[in-house]
């Protein structure tokens, strides 16, 4: 069994980023911007930009935090995402979602001009992506994808069985994992909450993508020997032996089905530091784009 680190992998990624960068202002070229917001004060979105804000510093990227109050009018809003649409130092957008409920997040990722929509949610990129075009990915299915890339696991031909159908993450890694691709040819299996041969589908998988979002989902009677596992789960769970009263937990439980699998993401240091990885080239190819076409 072997753990597929996102943290190395991810470092590697950042380390290349890092020095396209330097070769860039060292040409007098700009470098990649990446403009972020952060409506209201959810402890786990402070968290997610904050890291994204950090690995902009890291690689050299010049990077802009707007704050919102949670009571922000959805027009306002939207009128901020306008002026960062025409700003031309700003290559790449990025609104942390959730957002509060008086908003549309449609509303707000339709926003969001395609060409510097580094999160991928845009339908034009989504769209896009479908159809096996050049185009941003979103960050999490494209990180997973990078991973598997990094530890060149065989992907043509298997069984993959993804569990979950959300738009950012279920969904997407669907159409990536069977699409024609150096690391797809994949014959997929998407599971949801209205699937009744879970267990028996999961056992049939030589790669499982859990994304639904229960910690311990995936239990060790689900997994076929020498499977390949990708957690992208993460749930804070109640755990009195910590300082700070919770740890984090996978889809999967870890300690059980680790022992069956040839590779496991652990949670965390995972998928979430690849997210970060994926999003950062898409904001350095939305800036290569831009002066490319100039």
């Amino acid at each position: 069994m072997q753990i597929l680190n996102g943290r190395e992998a991810s470092q590697a990624i950042k380390d290349q980023l890092k020095l396209s960068v330097a070769q860039m202002a060292a040409q007098g070229k700009k470098v990649p911007h990446l403009a972020a917001i952060l409506v209201g004060n959810n402890g786990a979105s402070e968290t997610y930009v904050n890291a994204k804000v950090k690995a902009c510093e890291e690689i050299g990227f010049k990077s802009t935090l707007i704050r919102a109050e949670d009571t922000i009018s959805s027009l306002r809003l939207l009128d901020t995402i306008a002026q960062l649409n025409a700003d031309y130092d700003v290559d790449g957008i990025l609104v942390q979602l959730p957002l509060p409920q008086h908003i549309s997040d449609t509303e707000v990722i339709n926003a969001v001009h395609p060409d510097k929509d580094v999160d991928g949610f845009h339908p034009i990129n989504v769209g896009k992506m479908v159809l096996g075009q050049p185009t941003y990915v979103p960050a999490t299915p494209y990180g997973i994808m990078l991973l598997i890339e990094h530890y060149k696991i065989e992907t043509k031909g298997k069984h993959a069985v993804v569990v979950g159908r959300s738009n950012i993450v279920g969904r997407p890694m669907s159409i990536l994992l069977s699409g024609a691709g150096a690391y797809g040819n994949c014959t997929v299996t998407l599971c949801h909450s209205h699937t009744t041969n879970l267990k028996e589908l999961c056992l049939e998988a030589d790669i499982i993508v859990a994304a639904l979002g229960k910690p311990g989902f995936i239990k060790e009677d689900m997994v076929k020997e020498g499977a390949v596992i990708i957690d992208v789960g993460i749930t804070r769970v109640p755990d009195s032996s910590k300082k700070s009263g919770f740890r984090l937990s996978g889809d999967v439980d870890f300690e059980k089905v680790a022992p069956k699998c040839s590779y496991i993401t652990p949670v965390p240091g995972g998928v979430g530091p690849m997210t970060i990885a994926a999003l950062m080239k898409n904001t350095f190819r939305a800036c290569a784009a831009k002066h490319h076409d100039r």
